[in-house]
């Protein structure tokens, strides 16, 4: 009920955004320009048909409104060059096509690329000016009416920001692709009617790492969530599947808190570290899991077998010497990789030049360039006040001569996905200019045209197309906008010589009769258990599969209770009748009357005993939590 509500409120802000930032106001009879025109990190290319961009580029923001003038755009800071490596995916994915002459020939596409800071504000500041237009003036005869300026959008990153930017420009009907979206609920077409993907949703990774947990026989294991859309959809999706197939149960389910509540995470590693589960499931971000990690370390929580959403399952950051002990081993399920030819030489082409350093929009190269080499441009009206303690870039600068991460193109995963997405919409527009007139989808058999194509024309063609990429894997879309699910399964590896690594030890699949196909290579992966084998992680006889334990069984169970002063009366009355039958005349009438007042005491104390019990001597058990046992699981 709470989500329902804040989806609401969500949409209400966004529709007030909307009106907010494209209200028009006229500067003369025919020239009309935006009410607001946001500063944005971005890269643009002019085009026949222009393709919109959203990514996470750089990490951190800062802001002040204090309203007593005009409040100022965020500025953001940390740049993080693997994002910077997916927006030029897409731009490297643009030029590529324009180069095709079988793919949109005479047509040429340009790009509007913006930088969401990971902040939802922002991606909102990004839709709206993709939407609305960047702020240009445009003369018209009359009013303020044209064609919106982008005609598809690749992106966002984040579930949460997807949800909503997506509530947005579904309004449009303007076409959404994501590259790394993957909460289910993201496949509802009567919410996001515009939206599709090209990573496979949650529902298949939860039914993947199901697979997974099957061909190892762990039936009883523990869950770990974010508390956002990501995790809270994979938790819902855990416990429907399980109660559907049962053979499994949840030793535990716990929600890791965003910020810094160490208190509750010292909670949540106890009860893993109590637990006799082996096996424990986390989805959730490198963020919180270096927040997880610490408490692991500082409790010394060894001897489990972690399995890794797609979101960790990669990053570099836990694959540290004080980490590996506890997380070697680990497997995971990520994105698919694929191979881009041509892409290395085209980010080795990337320059700063006068465009790129004399205005905000463009500002994202110079961003880069300055990170990579340690280094800062001036330009005109930016003057230092004495010596500066960083060197000045010359734009001569080489990318070949020095060692980046950005260069390292062996694990192109979220690009690839971003590669497809372009391609995607790119087929879509190629269909569209092979419709012939009289023959059309639209009414009275029309086609569109490129002059006065509509983004509600682009959705008909996109949810048909079907294509098959250089790297052999096919792209299309189902009904609800989900691309055909592939995942690779990961297992983090941490040879004597101490340098960890991560090796693809299979993949996951589903085939066309929904049903999950998985291949592993057992005998590449890495166990951090002696013997080298798999450890096993079974329910229970007390837990029954397809349950979970969620009571401590001392906690009051009234069940119990009644089933135990039923005992005592049923045991009262079957030895009344052999003791009736054997008493002489007036002994008689003592045993019937002793059974009925034993049986009557049996019962009341059976059951208002323990009740009087927790209220007079206990009365910290009195309390809603403690009676539904959200305390500690019983391991």
């Amino acid at each position: 009920m709470r989500a329902h509500k804040e989806s609401h409120l969500l949409v209400s802000v966004c529709l007030f955004l909307l009106f907010f930032s494209s209200h028009m106001s006229s500067t003369g009879p025919f020239s009309c320009r935006l009410r607001k025109q946001f500063n944005l990190n971005g890269m643009h290319k002019s085009g026949d048909i222009i393709l919109g961009g959203i990514f996470e580029i750089n990490f951190f923001t800062t802001s002040s409104e204090h309203f007593t003038s005009e409040p100022k755009d965020p500025i953001c800071y940390g740049f993080d060059l693997i994002g910077f490596r997916q927006a030029q995916t897409m731009a490297f994915a643009v030029d590529e096509i324009n180069r095709n002459s079988k793919l949109l020939p005479n047509i040429l596409l340009g790009y509007s690329l913006y930088d969401s800071c990971v902040k939802l504000g922002i991606s909102f500041r990004a839709a709206l000016s993709m939407t609305s237009g960047r702020g240009e003036p445009f003369q018209l005869n009359e009013s303020c009416y044209g064609n919106p300026p982008v005609l598809g959008i690749v992106g966002d990153t984040s579930s949460t920001r997807t949800i909503a930017v997506s509530s947005i420009v579904s309004l449009y009907r303007l076409p959404m692709v994501s590259y790394y979206a993957t909460c289910s609920c993201l496949s509802d077409r009567k919410r996001f009617p515009s939206f599709f993907r090209t990573i496979p949703s949650d529902a298949f990774q939860v039914r993947a790492m199901l697979q997974i947990l099957r061909r190892f026989n762990w039936t009883w294991f523990g869950l770990l969530v974010i508390d956002e859309d990501y995790g809270r959809h994979a938790a819902r999706l855990f416990k429907s599947d399980l109660a559907q197939s049962g053979g499994s149960c949840l030793a535990y389910l716990e929600v890791l808190p965003q910020g810094n509540d160490m208190a509750e995470i010292q909670r949540i590693v106890g009860i893993m570290k109590k637990s006799t589960s082996r096996v424990v499931i986390v989805f959730a971000h490198p963020s919180n899991m270096l927040d997880l990690m610490e408490e692991v370390v500082k409790q010394n929580v060894t001897g489990l077998q972690w399995m890794a959403s797609e979101a960790w399952i990669e990053d570099k950051v836990l694959r540290t010497p004080s980490y590996m002990p506890f997380l070697a081993g680990t497997l995971g399920i990520a994105i698919r990789r694929g191979e881009i030819p041509g892409l290395r030489d085209f980010l080795l082409r990337i320059r700063p030049d006068n465009d790129t350093l004399s205005s905000q929009d463009h500002n994202l190269v110079k961003q880069f360039w300055e990170h990579v080499f340690q280094c800062k441009f001036v330009i005109p009206g930016m003057e230092f006040e004495g010596q500066t303690l960083e060197r000045l870039c010359t734009g001569n600068e080489s990318l070949r001569n020095i060692e980046t991460e950005f260069l390292d193109l062996s694990n192109l995963r979220p690009e690839y996905n971003v590669y497809k997405a372009v391609y995607a919409l790119a087929h879509a527009l190629h269909d569209i200019m092979q419709c012939v007139p009289g023959s059309g989808p639209f009414q009275g058999q029309s086609c569109a045209s490129l002059q006065g194509l509509e983004p509600w024309q682009i959705l008909y063609y996109l949810q048909k197309v079907n294509f098959t990429t250089d790297f052999g894997d096919q792209v299309s879309f189902d009904e609800n906008g989900d691309a055909l699910p592939i995942y690779d399964v990961l297992n983090w590896r941490w040879p004597p010589d101490g340098r960890a690594e991560v090796k693809n030890v299979g993949d996951v699949k589903e085939m066309a009769s929904k049903i999950v196909h998985l291949i592993l290579d057992e005998d590449k992966i890495f166990w951090n258990f002696e013997p080298k084998k798999p450890p096993k992680s079974v329910c229970s006889e007390s837990c029954p599969p397809g349950t979970r334990m969620a009571r401590k069984k001392d906690n009051f169970n009234e069940a119990k209770f009644i089933t135990f002063s039923t005992l005592v009366f049923c045991a009262v009355w079957i030895a009344f009748i052999p003791a009736y039958i054997n008493s002489p005349g007036k002994y008689a009438d003592a045993v019937e009357v002793f059974a009925i007042l034993s049986s009557s005491f049996g019962l009341l104390l059976a059951l208002f005993g323990p009740k009087c019990y927790i209220i007079l001597l206990k009365p910290e058990k009195n309390t809603k939590k403690a009676l539904m046992g959200r305390g500690t699981p019983r391991s």
